[in-house]
């Protein structure tokens, strides 16, 4: 899971430029994005998924420039997270279309009159409060709230529009769904996998912990922690590997500088100070087993039901 810039990550090409596709699709120089729209294989198999997802949208907006992105195409292209896998292109029609899929595209009829439709860079998208209630509403309770913790950390929305957006919706479809992440969107969540694990943490049955909270004796001695469950004194932290795995530096310098920050909140009151990763949380029990080490216990029974969805949410992107 990531954030991107909304710009295509390669050059797209239709089939009318390319002077024999099927020729060089054969030879392994291009690859088909979409239909009827190429790129090199040589700049698309080093992309990442989410920049692959992103490839697709632009290359549909090649075939179809005045089409209204909605879901993850315009999350995408807003910049925000998205978790999990993107079965297709997502694109707004009215009442009077069909829903469908076809080549790719995803097809989802709506009132227009329910969403605000925008202009990005020449692109029509839902905007981005629009879109956060229609990911709430459609996708699993962590992937909603990932894309809402983001969009108000970003100052794209309040979190005060996003529960009334949800219930004034003229639809009812998904409206019960999407309350449990549009009431729980914080600004202060600072990453992705913040939002997940704070998720992930609730439906084990863990009492809510204060988000980015300082600990130190004043603003040059001490340090933000991810999250902060002030009864037994534990600084939770949610780690990605990608800050340990070298390409942002040496990793050997980055573990002793986590190593010596850990120090410090100790020394400024953190009992202990446990981290967790993106694989932590994708496994069956592996954040639950790290923060009942740490001290935590559980205030409620634990809801299984969500706790299995996001298991197979986060090993899809893998």
């Amino acid at each position: 899971m990531t954030s991107i810039p909304s710009a295509t990550p390669i050059p797209l090409l239709r089939a009318t430029e390319l002077t024999h596709s099927t020729r060089s699709i054969r030879r392994g120089e291009m690859v088909l994005v979409l239909r009827g729209v190429y790129a090199a294989a040589s700049d698309w198999h080093p992309l990442p998924r989410w920049e692959r997802d992103l490839a697709r949208v632009h290359a549909h907006l090649l075939r179809d420039p005045d089409a209204v992105l909605c879901l993850e195409s315009a999350a995408l292209v807003w910049g925000l997270p998205v978790v999990g896998q993107i079965d297709a292109v997502h694109v707004l029609a009215s009442d009077t279309a069909t829903s469908r899929r076809v080549s790719g595209v995803r097809v989802h009829t709506s009132a227009h009159s329910d969403r605000l439709v925008e202009e990005r860079g020449g692109i029509l998208l839902t905007s981005p409060t629009d879109t956060c209630v229609d990911i709430a509403r459609v996708r699993h309770p962590a992937a909603g709230l990932v894309t809402a913790d983001a969009t108000i950390r970003r100052g794209s929305t309040a979190a005060t529009t996003l529960v009334p957006l949800n219930e004034d919706r003229a639809s009812a479809r998904g409206r019960r769904q999407a309350r449990w992440a549009l009431a729980r969107a914080h600004g202060a969540a600072e990453s992705a996998l913040e939002s997940v694990s704070r998720a992930a943490a609730e439906w084990w049955g863990f009492p809510a912990p204060e988000l980015q909270r300082w600990i130190g004796s004043s603003d040059d001695d001490g340090d933000r922690t991810d999250m902060w469950w002030p009864d037994i004194r534990v600084a939770g932290e949610a780690d990605g590997h990608l800050k340990y795995d070298g390409r942002f530096g040496n990793p050997g310098a980055a573990l002793r500088a986590r190593e010596e920050r850990d120090r410090r909140l100790r020394r400024h009151g953190a009992r202990t100070v446990p981290h967790w990763s993106w694989a932590d949380v994708a496994e069956p029990s592996g954040l639950r087993d790290i923060l009942l080490s740490a001290g935590l216990t559980p205030n409620c029974a634990p809801d299984l039901h969500r706790l299995s969805g996001l298991g197979r949410l986060l090993r899809a992107e893998r």
